[in-house]
């Protein structure tokens, strides 16, 4: 049934490819129509990489995402869902695909170069219930965060020009204020996901804490989210500055997140590369 898997996910990462260059275009162009026809690609390449994700898990017979691969598609499920998501809870948020939807095709299509057959086993490291908590909020807290940078930039876009598809944005109190909120949300899961990592850890290694690169990476990323709030609750940062902190936070994350685990060989990492 491979095949099957194969036809939905690369169904999935040419649609999210097609996406991504419309809202691109459609931002530089300043048409919205464009954005409208991407949005179709996205909900059909969401169908496509939930369709290969649960093929997998089916004749896999084990939760897919135990592969860096795996973890990837599953990342980037969660990612566009919430992207979804948002587009009904605040109005004219499409352009924030931007940046949502590159970030989530090349995700993907990295992915498709590291899949690997069905192994139908599950190493013991990976039965646990705390390993369910760890992966959904390392996935939310990323989703949130990788919104909040996209605000970001939609709000410099708008800060340096004016007229036709910018005046449809949010205004950029607006803008600022969303990009905060996602970045609270995603602060808090990404607590979670630490706390539910450590317990997990405990459970197979005995600690709760073994100073790992991932786990290091993990705790820095926190915290740099924890310095994001820091600055705009105590110190007052509002606007430029802080849109500027998103997007340059989104890329650590993104490269601690799935650049680490290939110089790292302690156990986090192995069971993520082989499959």
């Amino acid at each position: 049934m491979q095949q099957y898997e194969m036809t939905f996910f690369w169904t999935a990462v040419a649609c999210y490819g097609i996406a991504a260059f419309g809202y691109i275009f459609g931002l530089l162009a300043r048409k919205e129509a464009l954005f409208n026809c991407a949005l179709s690609f996205v909900v059909v390449g969401l169908c496509g990489n939930a369709g290969a994700i649960a093929v997998r898990w089916f004749f896999g017979g084990v939760p897919p995402f135990i592969a860096i691969s795996e973890s990837l598609a599953s990342g980037v499920l969660i990612a566009v869902l919430i992207f979804l998501i948002a587009q009904f809870v605040a109005r004219n948020l499409e352009a924030a695909g931007v940046l949502v939807m590159p970030v989530c095709f090349v995700l993907l299509g990295w992915a498709g170069t590291m899949m690997k057959g069905y192994d139908g086993t599950l190493p013991a490291a990976l039965q646990s219930t705390w390993l369910w908590t760890h992966i959904f909020a390392a996935a939310t807290g990323f989703s949130a965060v990788l919104l909040a940078a996209a605000v970001g930039l939609l709000y410099l876009f708008k800060e340096n020009k004016s007229g036709g598809l910018y005046e449809n944005l949010p205004d950029l109190a607006a803008l600022d204020e969303l990009s905060y909120r996602c970045i609270a949300g995603g602060f808090v899961f990404l607590g979670l996901m630490i706390i539910s990592g450590a317990f997990w850890s405990n459970q197979v290694k005995g600690s709760y804490w073994n100073w790992d690169p991932v786990e290091v990476w993990s705790l820095i990323n926190w915290l740099v989210y924890g310095i994001y709030l820091h600055l705009r609750i105590t110190m007052g940062w509002r606007n430029r500055r802080l849109a500027l902190y998103a997007l340059a936070a989104v890329a650590v994350m993104i490269l601690s997140y799935w650049g680490i685990p290939f110089v790292s060989s302690n156990f986090h990492t192995g069971f993520r590369i082989e499959h």
